[in-house]
């Protein structure tokens, strides 16, 4: 999150204010998915504060109770909005406890980490975990509704009673994999968006998740808290690549708005690839650092292994942001070996 046009805030509270524009996201996201997001909330925010705070006393660093600077829930907050609905505890406190650790701590801390701390957790839960990672809960709605207690029950079991089904039952595919099968097994972009899954532009209530995103990022942006460069890159490299392959064979590949409102491009470009630490510094940087994450996740969707590449994208781009930021800084007056 780029925080250097607003000096005047503090850390904590720069993270508790981009924490803020993603609740109603969030809260949509319980709405339509169920107990399972607030669970993982739970037990991903109590497991990043624990990891930090542990952390922070073997180094000898100081640990601001009960919350500390906000950074480690923010972290937490953001895994959760890329984790299934319905993931067994362990799995969770595994992502949480990785997104602090290696992602964060083993470089130093906040402020000195070369990779976004919510990917690397993500990531890594992804590649190690992948059928724990597919169990995608289908939106709530009638036999598609799992209570409290059976959502508990399932999530430190992963059991559920015999009245009430398998878990196959609530469970479906993601849009984005979804559209990935179906173009392998060489069905028609119009047969596949014709499923129940999808809405009118997009994954069916990633629609609305999506928006309240996209609601807390123009926020952030009208408060000050981002700039534009990064969303505006990422965002438009994305719909222009997406847009001429549209032209070329509609029925093959999918429609720029629909990469936009499905999977986590929005909440890549505004919460995640902004990051100032992990991302470019300069403006013409951020421009060039967005531009590749946009063009990363459409390869990755379109012709990679993995349905959405955001994550992915993310972490090789924060790979290339020294070096971008080498040939992008601003030119020092009076230094003629400075690069423009």
């Amino acid at each position: 999150m780029s925080f250097a046009i607003q000096p005047h805030l503090s850390v904590p509270q720069i993270m508790h204010r981009v924490s803020l524009a993603l609740i109603p996201a969030l809260l949509a996201y319980t709405w339509i998915f169920g107990w399972g997001v607030v669970l993982n909330v739970l037990l991903a925010v109590a497991t990043a504060l624990a990891v930090e705070a542990l952390l922070l006393k073997i180094r000898h660093k100081p640990f601001k109770a009960p919350f500390g600077d906000g950074s480690a829930i923010l972290t937490a907050l953001l895994l959760c909005m890329a984790l299934p609905p319905l993931l067994p505890w362990w799995v969770v406190v595994i992502g949480s406890a990785i997104a602090i650790l290696l992602g964060k701590q083993l470089y130093g801390g906040l402020g000195f980490n070369p990779f976004n701390p919510a990917m690397v957790g993500y990531v890594v839960l992804l590649i190690s975990f992948p059928r724990e990672m597919s169990l995608w809960m289908a939106p709530i709605g009638g036999e598609h509704s799992l209570s409290l207690l059976d959502t508990l029950r399932y999530v430190f079991t992963e059991q559920l009673p015999a009245a009430v089904g398998g878990i196959d039952a609530y469970t479906m595919a993601t849009p984005l994999d979804a559209l990935k099968t179906g173009l392998g097994l060489e069905q028609a972009m119009g047969e596949i968006m014709a499923m129940p899954m999808f809405g009118y532009l997009g994954g069916s209530g990633w629609e609305i998740i999506n928006a309240l995103i996209l609601l807390g990022g123009l926020w952030m942006l009208y408060t000050r808290l981002i700039t534009w460069h990064v969303p505006v890159a990422m965002l438009g490299t994305l719909f222009l690549i997406a847009g001429i392959f549209h032209l070329i064979d509609p029925q093959s590949y999918a429609s720029p708005v629909f990469h936009i409102v499905t999977g986590g491009a929005l909440l890549g470009a505004f919460f995640i690839a902004t990051d100032p630490v992990s991302g470019a510094t300069s403006l013409r940087g951020q421009l060039i650092f967005g531009a590749g994450v946009g063009l990363f996740t459409y390869i990755i969707r379109t012709w990679g292994g993995y349905p959405d590449g955001v994550a992915f994208s993310i972490l090789l781009m924060n790979m290339a942001a020294p070096t971008i930021d080498y040939y992008t800084r601003p030119r020092v007056f009076g230094h003629k070996g400075d690069q423009g």
